[in-house]
């Protein structure tokens, strides 16, 4: 227990016979549970699990490859049957300092946020420790997941060693959450549909400990882009529209149109132009000022979601 809170930890697990032990081994004594998410393995991760010997230990199998986002969800449910309080999610690949997990897990089970994650990114030697085109990509990542998930203050949007309330956990629909690569992205922009407070926790990042990664940045970011595109269209709805009411839905909606219709005739000026044909000065002024007006008050919106989220923290 921790601040006479159970915990419990998921550790989602895909072909780590190598290193699930070293992970397994280094969670603190005052863990109550750890749940390991087998997600259908190919080699003796499972095995390798249970022949540490540790009570605590739970395995539970995925016949089939459902993906890192599953995995966690299947802990979760558990977590739910279980009535646990807090439950932590640690990577199967010992890239998660277990030293770490009582500041992670701490908040949570104080009951000062609703949910706590790790950030790489502002420890002191990030940039030399992160493979710079990871860092890139997790940077760009996390300016598109602050404006999909109203989260501003948040950043390491790809970080997965987090901590979450039960509270929390029983509001939440997991069935609706995307089950890869994007799920904390899209995890907390369900949270900030139930008004969660989420803080981020200065964390080490860990690379080079035999560690094999599967993810091709030039396909990840345009996929969890299209992602965290849909789920800023499904928040808006969510949290401004049906649950409660908000004008800055009307500030996006102007904002986006008014940049489109001027981007489209902006295209079609240059397009003119290029054949020869003359444009009145009056359609250059329209184009800017589309462009301008629909740039403030895409920025007004944004303010709006800044002020309305600025407690959740």
């Amino acid at each position: 227990m921790l601040d006479g809170k159970t915990i419990a930890v998921v550790v989602p697990a895909h072909d780590e016979e190598l290193l699930i032990g070293a992970t397994l081994a280094g969670i603190p004594a005052f863990v109550d549970r750890i749940i390991v998410v087998d997600d259908a393995s190919r080699d003796r991760t499972g095995a390798s699990a249970e022949a540490i010997g540790d009570q605590r230990v739970e395995i539970v199998r995925h016949e089939q490859n459902r993906g890192v986002g599953a995995a966690i969800v299947t802990g979760y449910k558990r977590v739910l049957a279980e009535r646990i309080d807090v439950a932590v999610v640690m990577a199967g690949d010992n890239q998660m300092d277990p030293a770490e997990l009582e500041a992670i897990a701490g908040p949570v089970a104080r009951g000062e946020v609703d949910y706590a994650k790790a950030n790489r990114l502002f420890y002191g030697n990030a940039r030399e420790v992160i493979p710079r085109h990871r860092f890139v990509g997790n940077a760009v990542l996390s300016l598109l997941t602050k404006i999909a998930s109203g989260y501003w203050h948040v950043a390491d949007s790809q970080a997965g060693y987090t901590a979450i309330s039960l509270e929390m956990l029983e509001l939440l629909d997991l069935d609706r959450v995307y089950t890869r690569y994007g799920f904390p992205n899209d995890l907390l922009v369900h949270l900030n549909v139930w008004k969660a407070r989420v803080r981020d926790v200065p964390s080490r990042p860990i690379y080079g400990v035999g560690e094999r990664s599967g993810i091709r940045i030039r396909k990840v970011v345009p996929r969890i882009s299209w992602l965290l595109l849909k789920a800023f269209f499904w928040r808006l709805r969510e949290k401004y529209v049906i649950r409660d009411f908000h004008p800055l839905v009307f500030f996006y909606a102007l904002g986006l149109l008014m940049t489109v219709a001027g981007l489209a005739l902006g295209i079609l000026e240059t397009v003119l132009r290029l054949a020869g044909n003359g444009i009145p000065a009056a359609t250059v002024v329209l184009v800017a000022l589309l462009l301008i007006a629909g740039s403030q008050f895409t920025l007004f919106a944004m303010w709006f979601d800044m002020e309305s989220n600025k407690d959740l923290k």
